[in-house]
């Protein structure tokens, strides 16, 4: 294990180095959230889906329940078997390692190609393809309960609590969506870092700041226009 700390010393300074900007990021993105939550699209996207949810439960809007519920579960099944092929696309890499791993590194201008360190590039990205099913799974497993749970008649005596929890429920599998879709995104650096640690530094620089404009939430026409 030191031996292996050691020779590839560069590759895991700047694998530490992305995963610290990205740490940096969502506690950057928690502390603006907490100071202005109509900042942060994902906070504008609970309201309107608590909001959606008490629309529909209170007017009775089973069609449209049914039609959203459909959309959000298939397209979080669809997101769920991408996973599943690109997990066995990393397979089949990793399998190939020793005649790969050179090729793939002619680019490399800091670092040392070697079988043992592509393994591990294959197997970070193995990890985080399997959170990122992992979270499509689970969100498609909520909104399959929340299917049922919308179209539950009122009670009148517990109904706001009624409206709220399902309400709850289906930001959770909201949650979970964006959790999927942000395991995706991290699949971009790992990706060139295939080509070596200076690709991956600069994937995640650029991810980041895609995800800065991602984030926020438009406040003006000018931003919607954009």
């Amino acid at each position: 294990m030191y031996e292996f700390m050691t020779t590839h010393a560069t590759d895991l300074l700047c694998f530490a180095a992305s995963a610290a900007m990205v740490l940096v990021y969502q506690q950057y993105l928690r502390w603006r959230t907490r100071r202005d939550p109509a900042s942060s699209a994902q906070d504008v996207m609970l309201a309107a889906r608590a909001a959606w949810v008490e629309s529909v439960m209170r007017e009775r809007r089973d069609i449209l329940a049914v039609q959203t519920l459909r959309n959000s579960t298939m397209s979080a099944s669809f997101m769920a078997s991408t996973a599943v092929l690109l997990i066995i696309g990393v397979l089949t890499l990793s399998a190939q390692g020793d005649k790969l791993s050179g090729t793939w590194h002619a680019l490399n201008f800091l670092g040392r190609a070697g079988a043992e360190m592509w393994l591990f590039k294959l197997l970070m990205m193995l990890f985080d393809l399997l959170f990122a099913f992992f979270s499509f799974s689970m969100s498609v497993r909520i909104f399959h309960h929340i299917g049922y749970l919308i179209n539950v008649p009122l009670d009148k005596s517990n109904e706001a609590l009624q409206i709220r929890q399902v309400g709850a429920q289906f930001n959770r599998a909201g949650i979970y969506y964006r959790i999927g879709m942000r395991s995706y995104y991290f699949t971009v650096p790992l990706l060139f870092w295939l080509f070596g640690p200076l690709w991956l530094l600069g994937a995640t620089m650029a991810m980041v700041f895609f995800l800065f404009h991602l984030d926020r939430a438009p406040r003006h026409d000018t931003d919607l226009m954009g």
